[in-house]
């Protein structure tokens, strides 16, 4: 049994979806006026979790993630450096993808642009105005209003007699304690410089809130299993969506809404507005890899914040390399079968102990609990004297667990194992380590200028959880 805490609702709720075995998942994706940082990799991280985790358990997801391409950010930023919207957002299009990679994220099936769904969103206006639940005001914007949905609210449990209510908001964001009336179509001014299409409604764009309904209902349908997102997307985006779509659509908009938590530096939020954000590329400058940042942002309970430490990427770096060199020992273990009974009960037992962590809400310290468990059963077995063939079920059992979390790179570490070791000159090697003792006393300029040393004498660098790897250029 699977349980989400479903924040429609503030309660621990057995997953059951639409249809048995299947699961259609809309999460938040990134606003591409910018490199996204860590705190919204963070979240990213965590609905990989959460669709890993549907798999692990035997159910088939079909996940939509947005791409916005167009709101109030991307024409201020594009009209900034002087270049058309999709030249300016394609560059950050293309850098999200990397870093989706450099984490290990694996694929949604659908990533929408919402400037290739206008169509849709217009239609979904009509449907609003032709049912009295939006209006055009002087300028030409259509907003939606509130007044009108008796449900609005439901989601952060709104109290309307003590919020400000506010009369109507054209900007796509707003103060979190103004309950407004919001654009779903907002006419075409000066600021939006050429960045505008045709509507009934005179020309314009789409509302940053509409966009995920829109997309949503073209490729998950009217109602679907999972939405996530970011605890700050609750309100007023997520709220909105909920009153647009269901006010648009006659029925229930989503089953189950699942919100990450922030992702903090020195106890405030890390974000772009504060100017305390580290983006992936700031990282692995730095010589940290994907799975060790992975590891990171994985290991506290998506509901609770996560504090930034920089300093933890070497405790990361650490287990890993534990994990690497446990996995090599069990490769080279003695011919035969010898405790390979042993070696199957704690896999079983394992397995089943990690799939029941996951699956009580995405229980992550449970179920890294129960890998640090296993290892040391895994250790015991090897000292008693386990066999090849024991070995090979328990390594198994490591590739079992990183279906799901995806820095064990069991294979990779074996390979690199066996690879055949190149004859690094010793002024290469003298210079790695004073690039190492530089990067640990965080004189991050004086390591990168060592590493142009080490690339101007013909070889690379590349920092692994394993230590250095050495290439000739």
């Amino acid at each position: 049994m699977i349980r989400f805490f479903n924040t429609l609702g503030r309660r621990m709720t057995e997953f059951t979806p639409i249809r048995e075995g299947y699961a259609g998942m809309y999460t938040c994706g990134p606003t591409v006026y910018n490199y996204a940082h860590i705190g919204n990799f963070r979240a990213y991280l965590f609905e990989d979790l959460l669709r890993r985790t549907l798999e692990y358990h035997g159910i088939k997801v079909t996940q939509v993630m947005n791409l916005t391409d167009v709101d109030d950010k991307t024409i201020r930023d594009s009209r900034a450096a002087g270049l058309p919207l999709q030249t300016f957002t394609r560059k950050y299009k293309d850098a999200f993808f990397e870093d989706l990679r450099t984490l290990r994220v694996e694929p949604a099936e659908h990533y929408p642009e919402a400037t290739a769904h206008i169509p849709e969103m217009l239609n979904m206006i009509q449907q609003l105005m032709d049912k009295g639940y939006a209006y055009q005001s002087d300028d030409g914007s259509i907003y939606f209003s509130i007044e009108k949905c008796k449900n609005y609210g439901q989601l952060v449990k709104l109290d309307f007699e003590n919020q400000r209510i506010g009369d109507r908001v054209r900007s796509d964001e707003y103060a979190k304690d103004s309950v407004a009336d919001f654009a779903l179509w907002k006419a075409w001014d000066e600021n939006d410089g050429d960045v505008k299409w045709d509507s009934p409604w005179g020309p314009g764009r789409p509302g940053w809130h509409l966009e995920c309904s829109a997309m949503s209902r073209k490729y998950l349908g009217l109602t679907f299993d999972i939405h996530t997102g970011g605890v700050d997307n609750m309100f007023p985006h997520h709220e909105d969506e909920i009153a647009q779509s269901e006010s648009a659509n006659g029925c229930k908009f989503v089953n189950y809404w699942l919100h990450c938590e922030h992702l903090t530096i020195k106890g405030q939020k890390m974000s772009k507005s504060l100017g305390n954000f580290y983006t992936l590329r700031d990282l692995t400058a730095k010589g940290w890899s994907g799975a060790e940042i992975r590891y990171l942002l994985l290991g506290t309970h998506y509901r609770s914040k996560l504090n930034f430490d920089p300093d933890a990427f070497g405790q990361a770096r650490t287990a890993l390399k534990k994990f690497h060199t446990l996995f090599t020992r069990l490769n080279a273990a003695p011919a035969g079968d010898a405790l390979m009974a042993e070696a199957k009960a704690a896999a079983e037992a394992a397995h089943a102990k990690f799939a029941d962590g996951l699956a009580d809400d995405l229980n992550i310290a449970e179920a890294l609990a129960t890998v640090h468990k296993f290892t040391r059963e895994v250790n015991g077995l090897l000292a008693k004297g386990a066999g090849h063939d024991a070995a090979a079920v328990l390594l198994d059992q490591y590739r079992d667990f990183d279906r799901v979390l995806a820095f064990l790179d069991v294979d990779s570490a074996l390979k690199a194992a066996d690879a055949p070791k190149q004859d690094v000159p010793a002024e290469i090697l003298e210079l790695a380590q004073k690039r190492a003792e530089a990067k640990k006393a965080k004189d991050f300029a004086a390591a990168d200028a060592i590493r142009a040393q080490i690339n101007a004498a013909g070889w690379a660098v590349k920092d692994t959880p394993a230590g250095p790897e050495f290439s000739k250029l």
